[in-house]
Parts: C-alpha cells; sequence; structure tokens
C-alpha cells in the first residue's frame, strides 16, 4: 500500500499508545506524514520523537478532544505543518466500569460520551472542513464491538459507541459524492493499555471474554491498523458508511 499512502497527510487522535500509536506508524511505514495527538504530551511527544528518529515525518499535538478549540487547533496545526489532511483516525476513547445502568451517575454517562462520542463529532466538523476544500479524504472513526451488540453493565459505553456508528453513516450519506469516505472500525477485545487496566480491574472477566472469543486469542493493535488503513486507501473508494468489526469472530457468533 506505500504507494498509496506517499505525499499524503494523516492525522491520529489517541497516538500516545494503543490502537492509535499502531495506526500512526503503520500511516507513517507506508509513506504519510502524520499527526499524533493526544492529552498525554509526554507520551505523544514520545511517540512522534521515535518515528522521526526511523526517518518518517511525524509531528506531536498535545491535544484534548472534549475541548472545541484544541480540535480546531489541532486540525489548523497539521494543515499548517504538512499542507493538507488526507486521513483521518478519530481514535481517542476511553473505558467505563461495569455497572447496572440503575446504579450508574451521571456524571460518568457524560464523561464517556464526551470523550467517546461528542470528540468523534467534533473531530470530523474540522477534518471535513478542510477535506472539503480539498475535494478529498478518508475518516475512520473507532467504534466498537459495543457499537453493534449490547453487553450487561456496558450501557453508558455501548451507547457512546452506538453513537458513533449512526454519526458515521449519516456523515458518510453526506461527503460520499464530494470524494471523501467515511466509515467506522469495531475492534473486539485488544491487547491494547486499556483493556489491560480494565481487566486488572475486573480479573475474572477475562475468563469471560475468551470464552467468547472464537479465534482464541485478543487482538493486536496492529491488526486494528490494517484495518484502518484499507478503509483510507484507494482500495476502499467505495466502501461508504460502513462498520468494519475487527473482532476475531466475536459478533460473527
Amino acid at each position: 500500500m506505500k504507494l498509496w499512502f506517499e505525499n499524503k497527510v494523516a492525522l491520529v487522535t489517541g497516538a500516545g499508545q494503543g490502537m492509535g500509536l499502531a495506526a500512526a506508524r503503520a500511516f507513517a511505514e507506508e509513506g504519510a506524514a502524520v499527526a499524533l495527538a493526544d492529552r498525554d504530551e509526554a507520551l505523544v511527544q514520545k511517540a512522534a520523537e521515535d518515528l522521526r528518529a526511523e526517518g518518517h515525518k511525524a509531528m506531536a499535538i498535545r491535544c484534548d478532544v472534549t475541548n472545541e478549540q484544541q480540535v480546531r487547533a489541532m486540525v489548523e496545526r497539521t494543515v499548517a505543518e504538512f499542507g493538507r489532511l488526507d486521513a483521518a483516525f478519530n481514535n481517542a476513547g476511553v473505558q467505563s466500569p461495569a455497572i447496572e445502568t440503575a446504579d450508574a451517575e451521571s456524571q460518568e454517562f457524560d464523561r464517556v460520551t464526551a470523550i467517546n462520542l461528542k470528540s468523534v463529532w467534533m473531530c470530523m466538523k474540522y477534518e471535513l472542513r478542510q477535506m472539503r476544500n480539498q475535494g478529498s479524504g478518508a475518516i475512520v472513526n473507532n467504534s466498537s464491538i459495543g457499537g453493534l451488540i449490547g453487553l450487561p453493565g456496558r450501557a453508558i459505553y455501548h451507547a457512546a459507541k452506538h453513537g458513533v456508528i449512526g454519526l458515521t453513516k449519516s456523515a458518510a450519506l453526506e461527503y460520499a459524492s464530494r470524494g471523501i469516505t467515511i466509515n467506522a472500525v469495531c475492534p473486539g477485545t485488544i491487547n491494547t493499555p486499556m483493556v489491560a487496566e480494565m481487566l486488572a480491574k475486573e480479573p475474572d472477566a477475562m475468563k469471560d471474554i475468551m470464552k467468547m472469543q472464537p479465534i482464541g486469542r485478543l487482538g493486536t493493535a496492529e491488526e486494528v491498523a490494517s484495518a484502518v488503513l484499507w478503509l483510507c486507501s484507494p482500495g476502499a473508494a467505495f466502501v461508504v458508511g460502513h462498520a468494519l468489526a475487527v473482532d476475531g469472530g466475536f459478533t460473527a457468533q
């Protein structure tokens, strides 16, 4: 896919670690200049430095994706540095502890929705303004298998991730005829720091998760990154508004 991303520019949120970092690295290794954004400045600076040390074009941007001014500045800085924006992976997100719906707090609903759903809309808003001016671009939003199914105790998280898919489909229809594709990935249980933290707090959850994994293992961040790159490539030019499960067969059951 290298020719597809040479002289292209990619933006990845939540790029300090996990799936975001894997996607940023994959874009860079396929020839793109990459803007890595994360609220953890030290983490994302280190990630960008590592990529530059390997000869790639990369810049770090500290961004709280729940802050619209910072989101707008993130996109503007990317374009100012690299001249355009060809691909964006709106990946930043948080997990929510398992809890019965009746016992959940409104503050937790607001927190999870702000990061996992509203921020995706805000990122798309400013990415699309640039891509609309260019007449081209590809956006991938990170939903989850939680955007495709329901699970007990996960109502808040799943509500936000279902919302990402609805947002993706509607926006995709608005821009499909204007050279811009918008899709979503729906990862299953991926071996990332966020999942490791969740399992540390809920150690018995791993046994239940593995029972439901047809492939018999957790996914890797690199496997999700491969799906993201394909959705941003010309090879996926006819894929519009799709929610691609990358879940080892979990939702096929």
